[in-house]
């Protein structure tokens, strides 16, 4: 009932609500520089009213609970865009320091050195019988290899460094779900009874779920309480509420996922690959059967697009694909066959895996599709996107471009110096490049340039190794569609003068005793794909090097030909005058990226330079707009949420009036009841 002491349990409750009420204003302003911290509030109610004469009376305030100010929507906005700005800021970085690589401002770039290994040809084509101009022609060519191995050694470089850095990042995040899914565990048991709200707790996984998100794409799905769902953008789950998903980088492999032809009968044997790639594959069955009959398709886009017409091969006769990756079958030991639909997935680099259970797992490494598209499938954001895509498109592209450019550049050379003659004749050499099978096609052997082979002839120029005089021209006709390199051996064997043998898969060609040779024209690129009489081996920017042959004797460099009438003249500048002519002429350079292209060896290089250029631009263009959105996403999150100084010290005036005036509220009723005492005396 209302009265004297009814206005001792309002005051009471009017100090209590108010002293609870400056505490937390006392703790903002102590937390207004702590990092994740959100503003909190205590909440107010009034109390019960009573029904009483003249009407309803008040029992004065109610402490309901300690409210903190944060929004859910635009912080799920932040920690989107937070996502997109990592990712091009850890690519920005990056890719400044590929610019150092691809610096053709110094004297000693590969653009120098290319040009001056031309201008070296040319002064050999005006003095080709001068050894010292011969010799400088090697050092230039030395010093454009050095150039490339350098260029491909600190790419490489750069892409373990960032498996390292990789793998850390992987680390944290795993460390990161595990401490998020253990908060959705206290939150729950805090805020299950509904009469406390776990703000303290509420702030750090906000904080942790910040943090993810500069490291990951995710999805954040709040089913109240602890009750949170964390997702990548393309659905694999994070953490749901007490439990923590793992993730895991890890080394080279091939996951099979193969059919049964028979009930139990699933193909057994396994997939095995040689060499790195930039590329991921998909290798997928058409046809089943055994080894040598089955056959299967390529994808290097997770499934989008195919290439056909492959056939599934042991290590005897493996596969070359188009980026240099081998892979060839190991037979099934219980002769169990190949079925329509087994698929082989082909991770030759490091990847990123979601494990859904402790077995099964799934690829989420961030992918740049050939139309530069993300793959929605896996990661798309994050500092981890931005590492994946630096290692993958843009070293992994660089060095793909570098390897064709320095491909090209060794099948042009060889192409004519193959064909030409220098200061000496051969008594016998070796070529050297090898072919993996001996008994496949020339087209199928596994050849590093089996697809520049046409069809046509090869000539040889037979001389008395006495007086010099020409013997016998010989010639061998090759239809690489269908001969094999045993076949080409034992038609070369069979000529009159020459033996030749087949060693570690490369062919050996020997002068009888009496006799010297010297090689003439070549309508079907056999010599130059042999690496015999050629001026460059090797086939990539890490391999090429200046065939040994002509490294140690000058005389092999070939700067003529062997003319109709089978002479060898030291004045001749037929082939070096071709070569150097190279510098102007278009020449088709493949990469699976771009497919084909037609330009010159060096407008070539000057595009994959430009290219750096451009996608360093594109990445600060995104890192500063991201960055932008990001700030001005954050800034509207502290509008909420952040503690403000001046707005505190107001309303700590205003509850410690409050508290004051409850006070008196006690003292007049004190003072009332004396008075009601002091009358019944």
């Amino acid at each position: 009932m209302p009265g004297i002491t009814s206005l001792f349990n309002i005051g009471k409750k009017s100090l209590f609500a108010n002293q609870a009420a400056i505490e937390v204003v006392g703790n903002n302003i102590s937390n207004v520089n702590t990092p994740g911290y959100s503003r909190q509030a205590v909440r107010f109610e009034d109390g019960l009213y009573l029904n009483y004469s003249p009407g309803q009376l008040g029992t004065g305030v109610n402490a309901v609970e300690v409210i903190r100010y944060f929004d859910e929507f635009i912080e799920g906005q932040y920690n989107s865009k937070a996502s997109e700005r990592e990712r091009w800021n850890a690519l920005y970085e990056n890719l400044q320091h590929i610019e150092m690589i691809f610096n053709e401002a110094n004297a000693s770039g590969i653009s120098s050195a290319l040009d001056a290994f031309w201008s070296a040809w040319q002064v050999v084509a005006s003095r080709p019988d001068d050894t010292s101009a011969r010799t400088a022609l090697l050092e230039e060519a030395s010093a454009l290899e050095r150039a490339l191995k350098l260029a491909d050694t600190d790419l490489r470089k750069m892409q373990d460094q960032m498996d390292r850095v990789i793998g850390n990042e992987v680390k944290e995040i795993n460390q990161l779900l595990k401490d998020i899914a253990e908060i959705n565990t206290k939150i729950n048991i805090t805020e299950e009874t509904g009469k406390n709200n776990a703000n303290g707790l509420r702030d750090q996984r906000a904080s942790l779920v910040r943090e993810l998100a500069e490291k990951m794409d995710i999805t954040y799905i709040d089913n109240g309480l602890g009750n949170v769902t964390i997702l990548t953008t393309a659905g694999h789950t994070l953490v749901d509420g007490g439990i923590a998903f793992r993730l895991a980088f890890e080394g080279a492999q091939v996951i099979a996922d193969v059919k049964a032809s028979a009930p139990g009968e699933y193909f057994e044997g396994e997939l095995r690959f040689e060499g790195g790639a930039k590329n991921e594959y998909l290798v997928e069955i058409v046809d089943g059967g055994d080894l040598g009959v089955a056959t299967f398709r390529v994808s290097t886009d997770d499934g989008r697009t195919w290439t056909n017409g492959y056939t599934a091969e042991g290590q005897d006769n493996p596969i070359v694909l188009d980026d240099g990756l081998v892979i060839y079958f190991d037979p099934d030991p219980n002769g169990h066959l190949l079925v329509a639909g087994d698929s082989f997935y082909i991770y030759p680099k490091d990847t990123l895996f979601w494990y859904e259970t402790s077995t099964s797992k799934i690829n989420i490494t961030p992918q740049i599709l050939p139309n530069g598209q993300d793959n929605d499938r896996r990661l798309i954001g994050g500092s981890l996107a931005g590492y994946f895509q630096f290692r993958d498109d843009s070293i992994g592209g660089y060095l793909e471009r570098l390897d064709a450019f320095s491909k090209s550049l060794a099948w042009e050379v060889n192409r004519m110096h193959s064909q030409g003659a220098g200061l000496s004749r051969f008594e016998e050499t070796i070529g050297t490049y090898r072919a993996n099978n001996t008994t496949a096609s020339l087209h199928s052997a596994g050849l590093l340039f089996a697809k520049e082979l046409v069809q046509g002839s090869v000539q040889l120029h037979l001389y008395d190794a006495t007086t010099g005089q020409l013997a016998r021209t010989l010639s061998v006709n090759i239809n690489p569609a269908s001969d094999t390199l045993e076949d080409v051996q034992a038609a070369l064997d069979g000529l009159e003068g020459l033996s030749a043998t087949i060693l570690d898969g490369k062919l050996q060609l020997k002068a009888d005793e009496g006799y010297d040779f010297a090689f003439g024209t070549d309508t079907t690129g056999l010599w130059a794909a042999l690496g015999i009489n050629t001026f460059f081996e090797g086939d990539s920017s890490g391999a090429l090097a200046i065939n040994m042959t002509v490294r140690s004797n000058t005389n092999y460099l070939n700067t003529g030909h062997v003319n109709g009438a089978g002479e060898m003249n030291e004045g001749d500048n037929t082939t070096a005058t071709a070569i150097a002519s190279l510098q102007y002429r278009s020449v088709a350079i493949f990469t699976l990226s771009d497919g084909t292209t037609t330009q010159s060896l060096g407008d070539y290089y000057s595009t994959l330079v430009a290219r750096v250029g451009s996608q360093t631009q594109n990445a600060k263009f995104n890192s500063e707009h991201k960055t932008a959105l990001a700030a001005d996403l954050l800034a509207r999150q502290d509008a909420v949420s952040g503690v403000n100084l001046d707005e505190e010290m107001t309303n700590l005036i205003k509850f410690q009036h409050a508290y004051t005036a409850a006070a008196k509220l006690i003292t007049t009723a004190e003072s009332m009841l004396q008075v009601l005492l002091g009358m019944k005396n």
